[in-house]
């Protein structure tokens, strides 16, 4: 919608917000952003000072009985961004004492494709420093990404297993188009039979939880949408259909 740009509060715009709710009795401050220590970043890397800037004003607004979260839903972490010095921020300032990071797919193929600006072994990376930070880490997955094929899905459920392994918690979706990305003329996307009960076992273990199974019933009236209601520019496509039963198209 804003080709991409960050376009974040000042602090002094926040902490007035900070303020108005204290005085309405309101204690929990939490932050929407798809990546939270990008705060008052220039560029790719994160910017610790005005994140400290942040959060410290934040924490004095809402007064001693409040609490402000941070990294933690919705404000996820980018993998790459995950430092021990940015954790013992987090900690020092915030409630919350577990994360998101956002790993997408354990495939570096669909992570190059899809332009995520990371790659598989930050993932591991970040759950390990979480994990000793004293953090419970979500790390958030997305099955049947454009163009996925088995070699794919196997490298994402075998580094879902991995990172469980190590304690971390699986946030399963199934992709969705989204405007300004590279993929937002892409079909919604599906996830075949296999898959669904390589993701049901974890999620019987407790490695994994989401609502990837209402996001598959979004994914396919969105396909019937985008068909019979294409947007300017876009011509009419026969899109593929999702057999909620089975997983088949």
């Amino acid at each position: 919608m804003f080709s991409a740009k960050f376009r974040h509060r000042s602090v002094e715009n926040v902490r007035w917000h900070v303020d108005r709710m204290r005085e309405f009795g309101k204690r929990d401050v939490r932050f929407i952003t798809p990546t939270s220590l990008s705060y008052g970043a220039d560029g790719e890397e994160p910017d610790l000072a005005a994140v400290e800037e942040l959060l410290a004003s934040c924490k004095e607004g809402i007064g001693p009985d409040g609490r402000v979260f941070f990294g933690s839903f919705p404000s996820e972490i980018r993998p790459e961004h995950m430092t021990v010095e940015a954790l013992r921020l987090v900690k020092r300032y915030c409630a919350n004492d577990n994360l998101i990071v956002g790993a997408q797919s354990g495939s570096e193929e669909v992570l190059d494709r899809a332009k995520r600006g990371h790659d598989v072994e930050s993932v591991r990376r970040a759950v390990r420093l979480g994990i000793a930070e004293g953090f419970r880490i979500n790390v958030d997955m997305i099955f049947g990404m454009p163009g996925e094929d088995p070699s794919d899905v196997e490298a994402s459920l075998t580094l879902a297993k991995e990172l469980a392994e190590l304690g971390a918690r699986i946030h399963s979706h199934v992709f969705m188009p989204l405007p300004g990305t590279p993929w937002r003329d892409a079909a919604p996307g599906d996830v075949d039979p296999e898959t669904i009960k390589a993701v049901s076992r974890l999620a019987q273990q407790g490695a994994l939880y989401g609502h990837w199974q209402k996001q598959r019933e979004h994914a396919s009236r969105l396909a019937a949408a985008a068909q019979e209601y294409p947007r300017p520019g876009r011509s009419r496509t026969l899109l593929p259909q999702v057999n909620p039963a089975n997983g088949t198209c």
